[in-house]
């Protein structure tokens, strides 16, 4: 097994597998900006706004049309620069959208690499990366609350405050 670079550029089908009406590719990572340029023919979109974008293929033609998301380092979920390209939601039209950005340099990303990638970069803490496992997992209301409350951060904050009361005693 090849250990994971985390300075790699990722890509991956951010939606589950499957058909549906829109299917969304993530890519984060430091190549990201020109993977994006050569994916959309030019220039970056406007960081934080959907723009309506044709994903090409390295002819230059299109593999599908759609909305671009691009968020640059630190300010997107991983503390990288993001890309999303939200398509047609069709199996073959989101492997060739992950297939054209492995050939610009990307490489497939590991199940939850994107989640490690955001605690890595403090975006996340562990409670929270968990809490992501959780929500996607969730199968009753209870659940799902319990796990948004941890995602907004409320089991870090409990542990921080312990952390905090437990020093000034020592002191």
């Amino acid at each position: 097994m090849t250990p994971i670079n985390p300075t790699d550029t990722i890509v991956a089908p951010a939606t589950a597998p499957g058909r549906g009406g829109i299917g969304v590719v993530r890519l984060s990572g430091p190549g990201v900006p020109a993977i994006a340029r050569a994916l959309l023919g030019g220039a970056l979109p406007e960081p934080r706004r959907a723009t309506l974008a044709t994903f090409r293929d390295g002819t230059g033609e299109a593999i599908d049309s759609g909305l671009a998301l691009y968020f640059p380092a630190p300010h997107s979920y991983t503390g990288e620069a993001v890309l999303e390209l939200h398509g047609h939601g069709g199996p073959a039209v989101l492997a060739s959208l992950v297939a054209r950005a492995i050939d610009l340099g990307a490489r497939r990303a590991e199940p939850g690499e994107f989640t490690r990638r955001a605690y890595l970069n403090d975006k996340l803490d562990l409670a929270q990366a968990e809490a992501v496992a959780d929500l996607i997992h969730a199968s009753s209301e209870r659940a799902l609350a319990s796990a948004r409350r941890q995602l907004a951060g409320e089991l870090g904050r409990l542990v921080a405050r312990w952390t905090d009361r437990t020093l000034q005693v020592l002191a």
